[in-house]
Protein backbone atom coordinates (compact mmCIF):
# COMPACT_ATOMS: atom_id res chain seq x y z
CA UNK A 1 0.00 0.00 0.00
CA UNK A 2 0.93 3.49 -0.61
CA UNK A 3 1.02 6.44 1.56
CA UNK A 4 -1.96 7.43 2.58
CA UNK A 5 -2.70 9.03 6.33
CA UNK A 6 -5.03 6.95 8.98
CA UNK A 7 -8.49 8.96 9.18
CA UNK A 8 -10.50 6.04 11.16
CA UNK A 9 -9.55 2.67 13.43
CA UNK A 10 -11.96 0.15 14.17
CA UNK A 11 -11.31 -2.86 16.75
CA UNK A 12 -14.94 -5.07 16.84
CA UNK A 13 -13.12 -7.30 19.11
CA UNK A 14 -13.10 -4.72 21.76
CA UNK A 15 -15.80 -2.34 20.13
CA UNK A 16 -13.38 0.09 19.37
CA UNK A 17 -14.50 2.81 16.47
CA UNK A 18 -12.71 5.86 16.59
CA UNK A 19 -11.27 9.30 14.53
CA UNK A 20 -7.89 9.51 14.28
CA UNK A 21 -5.51 12.35 14.75
CA UNK A 22 -1.73 13.08 13.76
CA UNK A 23 0.93 13.29 16.82
CA UNK A 24 4.31 13.93 16.93
CA UNK A 25 7.10 13.37 19.87
CA UNK A 26 7.49 15.79 22.56
CA UNK A 27 10.86 18.05 23.47
CA UNK A 28 12.08 15.20 25.33
CA UNK A 29 11.87 12.51 22.09
CA UNK A 30 8.47 10.79 23.90
CA UNK A 31 5.61 9.81 21.33
CA UNK A 32 3.02 12.58 22.38
CA UNK A 33 -0.80 10.90 23.57
CA UNK A 34 -3.64 12.56 21.19
CA UNK A 35 -5.54 15.04 23.28
CA UNK A 36 -7.40 14.54 26.16
CA UNK A 37 -10.30 16.71 25.55
CA UNK A 38 -11.55 13.53 23.28
CA UNK A 39 -12.27 10.06 25.00
CA UNK A 40 -12.54 8.48 21.24
CA UNK A 41 -9.78 9.53 19.68
CA UNK A 42 -6.42 7.71 18.58
CA UNK A 43 -3.10 9.18 17.32
CA UNK A 44 -0.97 8.29 14.37
CA UNK A 45 2.80 9.01 14.68
CA UNK A 46 2.96 10.83 11.20
CA UNK A 47 6.34 10.57 11.37
CA UNK A 48 6.42 7.18 11.05
CA UNK A 49 4.96 4.93 8.25
CA UNK A 50 1.64 5.15 7.70
CA UNK A 51 -0.51 2.14 8.36
CA UNK A 52 -0.32 -0.46 5.37
CA UNK A 53 3.30 0.77 4.56
CA UNK A 54 6.26 -1.63 4.83
CA UNK A 55 7.42 -0.70 8.29
CA UNK A 56 6.22 -0.07 11.93
CA UNK A 57 2.98 2.36 12.41
CA UNK A 58 2.91 3.29 15.36
CA UNK A 59 -0.51 4.49 16.82
CA UNK A 60 -1.62 5.47 20.76
CA UNK A 61 -4.89 6.24 22.94
CA UNK A 62 -6.09 7.08 25.79
CA UNK A 63 -6.77 4.22 28.53
CA UNK A 64 -8.85 6.21 30.70
CA UNK A 65 -9.15 10.25 31.58
CA UNK A 66 -11.14 12.41 34.00
CA UNK A 67 -14.05 12.33 32.60
CA UNK A 68 -14.37 7.91 32.17
CA UNK A 69 -13.66 5.07 30.04
CA UNK A 70 -11.35 6.01 26.74
CA UNK A 71 -10.59 4.15 23.57
CA UNK A 72 -7.97 1.89 24.22
CA UNK A 73 -9.51 0.80 27.51
CA UNK A 74 -9.78 -2.74 26.42
CA UNK A 75 -7.17 -2.94 24.47
CA UNK A 76 -5.45 -5.53 26.78
CA UNK A 77 -8.25 -8.08 26.20
CA UNK A 78 -7.06 -8.73 22.79
CA UNK A 79 -6.20 -11.67 21.68
CA UNK A 80 -4.15 -13.04 18.59
CA UNK A 81 -5.56 -12.89 15.38
CA UNK A 82 -8.31 -10.26 15.94
CA UNK A 83 -8.45 -7.81 13.43
CA UNK A 84 -8.01 -4.11 13.14
CA UNK A 85 -9.06 -2.10 10.63
CA UNK A 86 -7.48 0.97 9.61
CA UNK A 87 -9.23 3.17 6.95
CA UNK A 88 -7.17 5.57 5.00
CA UNK A 89 -7.43 9.08 3.17
CA UNK A 90 -7.16 7.56 -0.19
CA UNK A 91 -10.28 5.23 0.51
CA UNK A 92 -8.88 2.21 1.36
CA UNK A 93 -8.48 0.01 4.51
CA UNK A 94 -5.47 -1.50 5.49
CA UNK A 95 -6.36 -4.86 7.80
CA UNK A 96 -4.14 -6.10 10.37
CA UNK A 97 -4.13 -8.97 12.45
CA UNK A 98 -3.24 -9.19 16.36
CA UNK A 99 -0.42 -11.14 17.07
CA UNK A 100 0.50 -10.73 20.97
CA UNK A 101 -0.17 -7.75 23.12
CA UNK A 102 2.22 -7.31 26.22
CA UNK A 103 2.71 -5.33 29.19
CA UNK A 104 5.38 -3.59 29.72
CA UNK A 105 6.83 -1.33 32.79
CA UNK A 106 7.49 2.12 31.77
CA UNK A 107 11.38 1.95 33.26
CA UNK A 108 12.10 -1.59 31.56
CA UNK A 109 10.37 -0.15 27.53
CA UNK A 110 11.34 -2.24 24.58
CA UNK A 111 11.81 0.40 22.42
CA UNK A 112 13.54 -1.41 19.77
CA UNK A 113 10.84 -4.02 19.78
CA UNK A 114 7.94 -1.32 19.72
CA UNK A 115 9.38 0.96 17.72
CA UNK A 116 12.32 -0.13 15.79
CA UNK A 117 12.04 -1.33 11.85
CA UNK A 118 10.17 -4.17 10.26
CA UNK A 119 10.70 -5.64 7.08
CA UNK A 120 6.61 -5.97 6.42
CA UNK A 121 3.85 -3.86 7.32
CA UNK A 122 3.03 -3.71 10.80
CA UNK A 123 0.85 -2.21 13.37
CA UNK A 124 1.62 -1.30 17.24
CA UNK A 125 -1.52 0.48 19.51
CA UNK A 126 -0.29 1.84 22.56
CA UNK A 127 -2.24 2.85 25.82
CA UNK A 128 -1.15 3.09 29.61
CA UNK A 129 -1.64 0.06 31.76
CA UNK A 130 -0.66 -1.61 34.86
CA UNK A 131 -0.73 -0.29 38.74
CA UNK A 132 -2.04 2.97 38.50
CA UNK A 133 -0.12 5.60 40.97
CA UNK A 134 -1.80 9.01 42.11
CA UNK A 135 1.76 10.35 42.37
CA UNK A 136 3.34 9.45 38.81
CA UNK A 137 0.14 7.76 36.59
CA UNK A 138 0.53 4.62 35.10
CA UNK A 139 3.53 2.30 35.59
CA UNK A 140 3.48 0.40 32.68
CA UNK A 141 2.19 0.80 28.50
CA UNK A 142 -0.30 -2.03 26.67
CA UNK A 143 1.26 -2.93 23.32
CA UNK A 144 -1.07 -4.57 21.12
CA UNK A 145 1.29 -6.27 18.30
CA UNK A 146 -0.28 -6.62 14.55
CA UNK A 147 1.08 -7.36 11.01
CA UNK A 148 -1.63 -6.44 7.84
CA UNK A 149 -3.02 -9.06 6.27
CA UNK A 150 -5.10 -7.64 3.41
CA UNK A 151 -5.95 -4.27 2.05
CA UNK A 152 -9.64 -2.86 0.67
CA UNK A 153 -10.91 -0.60 -1.48
CA UNK A 154 -14.22 1.46 -0.74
Amino acid sequence: MGASPPIRIRIRAIGVEARVTPIALDAKGHLEPPPPDDNNLVGWYRGGVAPGQNGNAVMAGHVDSKRGLSVFYNLGRLRPGAEVEIERKDRTTAVFSIDAVEVHPKDRYPNDKVYGETSRPELRLITCGGRFSKKTGYLSNVVAYAHLTRAKSA
